[in-house]
């Protein structure tokens, strides 16, 4: 099924090129746009007052000329109510309530939900979460792992061929500080006779990156296990892989909390490549050696003193760095696995960063701009209270896991004042779905580039825009049809919505919007524009609830038929959001 709003410019495209023979395909390109107010009209064309500039003409007479050329039906139907001309020369324009409702009762029986699914099939790779082994993955890992993690969920939906991505950092001058740390302190461990918890390995860490930069000994015996480390050596490699693995089994519990799946792929994954990448970027002459490091610098990249800033894909040493990988990764991820898009979820802090690789692959040839598509998408920090980087009571960084259990601990305090009949069994499962669909809602509704308050209290409200107000609205719909006792596969089947009172025909104007707003955010990738959709959808559907009656009206079984289709958006909205759904609260 086609989206309204590009039906709309069909016809509004083709109404201006009847009526101003004259002028060029561009210029007749239509503009339609969601009306504001919905007393007003359904959607706006705003064209006339740019035409009426290139015309000479006044933009009211320019907006008559094109409402004259409008066609009002549609697939031998009427699809415009009406046409009216507003202000300086905006054209309101309304739908027809009988080509709303069968367009509803489309996307009813739309595996879709009447959203149209790309015809050409892209590879979208979305680089997302990317912790870094050895350290446990805190509160700052939850906008990138919950952001991309929907970006992905609306591509798959969209029927993409999507690769979730998760870069891990797993190779390096960490490692070589870590094993020698634990060659003298642990050495039962990395020989795998002893496995200790994510919190210790942590410890650990911290002390050898101590040790690293106050005793000269003990950095030369890092640096010793790092060159031993990429030459392969067989213990060495031994004991990187154990780390690995104890560090594995932490991310992965949060993971399975969030109901998230990746496919991870280590920054080791590149080392085999980093060589031959050097060694190509020297031929291209892209390579400036400067005190013994080889440097790329680009036009326009400065430092704050104003000389070139380079990007040092080889340091002095001869070793490697997150340039070397990052330049390695854009080039695998074009030559071999052919992405079309590309999108990486970091924080803003790395803005500079990727703006420079990507230009840097770009002028070495690796990415084509015309074949590729390549998105930086940034997002600010996670806030306390208090208007600083989220902490602990005692100061510390907050542990995410630490974060998302407590998450579940207060759902469940909720849910056991509400529901005090549930069993134990029942409140688990639900304060699970809750308190993680609260934190992931929380996050995503908020507009990404921006720093955003953390509050267990008011992201598990029941009013305002949060997870728990849309869960009580799905569980309202499914209460209903709990009553009515209806058979919803022949309803499903048979039934034909009709819209007719206004509460309803706003309703049905907002559930057929649908496939624009997913549209939308695949466009600029701020998940906030599904939340504020499903928001405003709720509200509109609590209002057909208050206006409509249900069960036991003559209209039960067309009223049943648009409390299914509010039910399967609401509830795919949510899913793409990546939160599970609850059948009571």
């Amino acid at each position: 099924m086609e989206n309204l709003h590009v039906l709309l410019e069909e016809k509004a495209s083709s109404a201006i090129a009847k009526a101003f023979t004259d002028l060029s395909k561009e210029d007749t390109k239509a503009e339609i746009a969601p009306c504001l107010q919905e007393q007003f009209g359904h959607y706006q064309c705003n064209n006339a007052l740019k035409l009426a500039k290139k015309l000479k003409k006044n933009p009211r007479e320019v907006a008559q000329q094109i409402v004259t050329n409008f066609d009002l039906d549609h697939d031998g139907k009427k699809m415009i109510e009406k046409l009216e001309i507003a202000g300086p020369g905006f054209i309101n324009i309304t739908l027809t309530s009988e080509f709303l409702s069968i367009q509803l009762d489309q996307a009813l029986r739309d595996k879709h939900l009447g959203v149209r699914i790309p015809s050409k099939k892209e590879k979208i790779i979305v680089e997302f979460s990317s912790p870094n082994i050895a350290k446990e993955l805190h509160v700052g890992h939850l906008r990138s792992t919950i952001i991309g993690d929907c970006i992905a969920n609306l591509f798959e939906f969209f029927e993409q061929e999507v690769l979730r991505l998760n870069h891990i950092g797993d190779w390096g001058t960490q490692f070589g500080m870590l094993i020698a740390f634990m060659k003298e302190k642990a050495p039962h461990v990395l020989e795998g006779k002893e496995k200790v918890d994510p919190t210790t390995l942590t410890e650990w860490y911290k002390s050898a990156k101590r040790l690293f930069d106050e005793d000269a000994a003990f950095q030369k015996r890092a640096y010793d296990e790092v060159v031993k480390l990429q030459a392969e050596d067989p213990e060495c490699i031994n004991a990187w892989k154990i780390i690995c693995d104890l560090s594995r089994v932490a991310y992965e519990e949060i993971y399975d909390l969030l109901n998230i799946h990746t496919t991870d792929r280590g920054e080791s994954f590149y080392n085999p490549y980093l060589q031959k990448i050097v060694d190509e970027l020297d031929k291209k002459k892209m390579i400036t050696v400067s005190d013994g490091a080889k440097c790329i610098y680009l036009e326009g990249f400065k430092n704050r003193e104003g000389k070139p800033l380079p990007i040092i894909i080889q340091k002095s040493d001869g070793g490697f760095n997150y340039d070397t990988t990052d330049m390695a990764g854009f080039w695998h991820r074009t030559q071999v696995e052919k992405a079309d898009r590309i999108i990486v979820v970091t924080d803003a802090g790395q803005s500079l960063h990727f703006k420079m690789i990507y230009a840097a692959a770009v002028k070495a040839g690796y990415i084509d701009p015309k074949k590729t598509h390549f998105d930086h998408v940034t997002f600010g920090l996670v806030l306390g209270a208090d208007g600083k980087k989220f902490k602990t009571r005692e100061g510390k960084t907050e542990k995410l896991l630490d974060l998302l259990l407590e998450a579940i601990s207060y759902a469940k305090r909720i849910l056991k004042e509400r529901n005090p009949d549930l069993s134990e069994k029942e409140i688990d499962s639900l304060a699970k779905t809750l308190g993680i669909g609260a934190v992931k809602y929380a996050d995503l509704s908020s507009l990404r580039t921006k720093d955003y308050t953390f509050s267990y209290e008011k992201m598990l409200k029941l009013e305002g825009n949060t997870a728990a107000f849309l869960e009580y609205a799905l569980v309202r719909i499914l209460g209903i049809k709990r009553k009515t006792k209806a058979n919803m596969d022949q309803v499903i089947k048979y039934a034909h919505i009709s819209l007719e009172h206004p509460s309803e025909v706003s309703l049905g104007l907002h559930l057929r919007r649908f496939g624009e707003v997913l549209q939308i955010v695949s466009r600029d990738l701020l998940p906030n524009r599904l939340t504020d959709y499903l928001y405003e959808l709720a509200e509109k559907f609590n209002a057909f609830f208050r206006d409509c009656r249900v069960e036991g009206s003559d209209k039960e079984k067309e009223r049943l038929a648009l409390c299914e289709i509010t039910a399967k958006i609401l509830e795919k909205g949510l899913n793409i959001l990546g939160l599970q759904t609850m059948s009571r609260m």
